[in-house]
């Protein structure tokens, strides 16, 4: 009896893991007929999504539909409090709607920063986000991204931290 129950349990696993990665497969394929197309378009804009808390100049290009590459730089020369970063990523879209997109992606890039107590500091910084990239209907070329994830800083100390946008904290690209 144990053993057909277990048998009956395993194979119910496997039904309802099957059924889950079905829908979402069909959900991600025919969301992309919904979706902001963006391929061969070039944006640029703001944001402020490193560890030492730079707004930062960003750019943002899709070679194609599912796919954009980013980067950004900051520079606050504030004697005393010299701040300096710059960034690379890259972005997976994994869901599509009209004027929305869910992206996936990773972020590597350089920070330093100086305070009088600490002196200067400098290093890398590895970040993994899951964001969104909305327009409003009208506004075709204005995106708004908001990011959340988890990053990897070792400027100063080695420290993880959680990265998250708030609204007031939101990236603003225009796309040519």
């Amino acid at each position: 009896m144990k053993t057909v129950l277990k048998m009956t349990l395993k194979m119910t696993e496997r039904v309802v893991l099957t059924s889950v990665v079905l829908t979402g497969m069909i959900l991600m394929i025919s969301s992309q007929a919904l979706a902001k197309d963006l391929t061969h378009r070039l944006g640029i804009g703001i944001k402020n999504n490193t560890s030492n808390s730079l707004p930062s100049l960003a750019v943002a290009y899709y070679p194609e539909k599912g796919y954009a590459v980013t980067g950004g730089a900051g520079l606050d020369t504030r004697k005393g409090y010299n701040a300096f970063q710059v960034n690379a990523g890259l972005r997976k879209m994994i869901y599509f709607e009209t004027n929305m997109n869910f992206y996936l992606g990773g972020q590597l890039g350089m920070v330093s920063h100086e305070n009088p107590a600490s002196g200067k500091e400098s290093g890398v910084e590895i970040l993994g986000i899951l964001g969104t990239e909305f327009f409003f209907t009208g506004l075709d070329n204005l995106a708004f991204t908001v990011e959340g994830g988890l990053g990897l800083s070792t400027a100063g100390d080695t420290r993880f931290r959680t990265v998250a946008d708030d609204p007031f904290r939101a990236g603003v690209i225009f796309y040519f």
